[in-house]
């Protein structure tokens, strides 16, 4: 090999070198327009403070709203308010009353099989109403057995009428209406 030919393979190693070197200061020159770039902002921000105080004090003040409402509106930890559940002891004496009826004079359904409360409605209907059927509200009862339904417990007690001209029949209302 001539002398020619060492000192040009020389070259062109150096070259690579130096190539291979030039990347490691890319990320130097990325970084410092990335500085300029927030030097320019900060120079825009205080430039519209002076210029424009209130479009300025405007927006810092809806950030900070922003943030607030962000804050503020986060989950509660209290827990939904909800009717506690009655704790209904069979044996004992209550009253007929229901809560979700606006008319006081309302009756309330007495059935043969707990769960066909919502199958059928006849309070309309005079020729389809059966003696001891329709229960007046404040009549007193006894709670005689309950009935779990829906994967709720207790939906559904069975009563015996304790007063009036049904007394001692016996049917299904609702445990809401048993009060």
């Amino acid at each position: 090999m001539s002398e020619e030919e060492n000192n040009n393979s020389t070259t062109t190693s150096t070259d690579t070198a130096n190539q291979a070197a030039q990347p490691a200061e890319s990320p130097t020159q990325t970084a410092e327009p990335t500085s300029n770039n927030l030097n320019g902002l900060t120079a825009n921000l205080l430039n519209l403070k002076e210029s424009n105080p209130k479009v300025f004090f405007g927006a810092i003040g809806g950030v900070v709203l922003l943030i607030g409402i962000i804050i503020v509106s986060g989950g509660d930890s209290k827990p939904v308010i909800s009717s506690a559940p009655k704790n209904l002891v069979t044996g004992q004496k209550y009253t007929l009353k229901n809560p979700n009826a606006y008319e006081v004079a309302s009756p309330i359904r007495l059935v043969s099989v707990p769960g066909a409360i919502a199958a059928y409605d006849d309070s309309e209907d005079d020729t389809k109403k059966e003696a001891c059927r329709q229960i007046a509200q404040g009549t007193s009862i006894t709670l005689t057995e309950l009935q779990d339904a829906y994967t709720k417990k207790n939906v559904f007690g069975k009563i015996r009428i304790e007063e009036g001209e049904c007394q001692g029949t016996e049917g299904w209302v609702l445990s809401i209406d048993i009060q």
